[in-house]
């Protein structure tokens, strides 16, 4: 994602930069002519504030560590400030059980639906119901590469593109005996691909606008409300938030999320709503030039952070998430998935992240 550090040295780079670098994923290669299985390097996490622990101490005695401030609104806990970061808000576990879950299921089998658009619109066009052909093992296939008399008659493919050049969904077997003469990706391997789906209004990344034009399906209701609640800590007065368009990235073990700024929106006094869900991750927030110094943060599964007014103006990322059994901390979501019906929800979640991010455009 950034491209090469070779040459670089640690002075040339911004300190946002260092930051990312000091807590990315590397592994130890002591073993790298071994067939041990290799292990990630220590990272020193002393410096990365755990609103975690800082909420548990809160409801004992109501200590908050110096610069942390607390306020309270219609939730049901705390929600945090940094007090040299004017418009961001931390909501530590802001999210129930069931929300979380809830939010998992719809990021993985309905977020990515057409004409909702994905990062695998650009070489496969839109793809229908990717989870469901993941969990049936199916494999997508060029479709003028595979005439209809070498496909099984009982196998109906999912036609995707509308065109005669487009990709379908084809049993596994069906490739197994054209192998070599056609393109083809499983479609377990286009799950683990998914980087990120565009609900509501849709974001056109080549232009860096949102296009207006595009068709769309609504955001969810139930997923408005809750961000809607989210939002009232960081709303103006009197205001409520009108959830536009959202943003759900996907994450994997290495994934990384660069520096960057969400500027494409009209009014920056509106929050930007960003619901965690998965693996444990670490946040980095900086400030308005890659130079300052970037505070680093836990985030877990079912937190909300709020950005608004000047954290809008701020660069953020993240450098890492946890998928290590001791690191990931998603126990209770394996409790909740674990039915039969649920196991390739938790087979993903073991090692991912996922990341809603909710706006208001207008």
């Amino acid at each position: 994602m950034y491209g090469s550090d070779k040459g670089t040295d640690d002075s040339e780079r911004t300190a946002f930069r260092r930051a990312e670098k000091k807590y990315k994923l590397y592994y130890d290669d002591t073993y790298k002519s071994s067939k041990k299985k290799k292990l990630p390097k220590q990272v020193d996490l002393s410096e990365v504030i755990d609103f975690k622990r800082i909420l548990e101490c809160y409801n004992q005695d109501g200590a908050l560590p110096l610069g942390v401030n607390a306020t309270k609104c219609d939730l049901d806990g705390p929600v945090f400030c940094l007090e040299n970061r004017p418009g961001f808000y931390f909501i530590p576990g802001a999210l129930s059980l069931e929300e979380q879950c809830q939010r998992i299921r719809e990021s993985l089998k309905d977020f990515p639906q057409p004409p909702n658009r994905t990062n695998h619109n650009a070489i496969y066009g839109p793809i229908q119901d990717l989870f469901i052909a993941a969990k049936e093992k199916r494999v997508l296939v060029e479709d003028n590469e595979i005439s209809a008399s070498n496909v099984d008659s009982d196998t109906e493919p999912s036609v995707i593109n509308g065109n005669s050049n487009g990709w379908k969904f084809v049993e596994e077997n069906t490739v197994s005996s054209r192998r070599g003469t056609c393109k083809s990706v499983p479609a377990s391997a286009l799950l683990r691909k998914l980087r990120w789906s565009t609900l509501g209004l849709q974001f056109d990344w080549s232009k860096r606008s949102y296009d207006i034009s595009l068709p769309h399906n609504d955001i969810p209701s139930a997923l408005c409300q809750l961000a809607k609640r989210m939002a009232a800590a960081a709303m103006p007065t009197g205001e409520e938030f009108k959830p536009e368009a959202a943003i759900v990235n996907y994450f994997a073990s290495g994934d990384t999320l660069g520096g960057h700024l969400d500027d494409m929106e009209a009014d920056w006094s509106k929050p930007i709503v960003s619901m965690s869900l998965g693996c444990k991750a670490i946040f980095l927030l900086g400030g308005k030039s890659r130079q300052d110094l970037p505070v680093a943060m836990f985030l877990r599964s079912g937190d909300v952070v709020l950005m608004a007014g000047e954290a809008r103006e701020c660069f953020h990322g993240v450098p890492r998430i946890f998928t290590d059994e001791e690191s990931e901390e998603i126990s209770l979501l394996e409790k909740r998935f674990s039915s039969r019906d649920d196991l390739h929800f938790l087979e993903y979640m073991r090692t991912s992240r996922i990341n809603i991010n909710i706006r208001q455009v207008f």
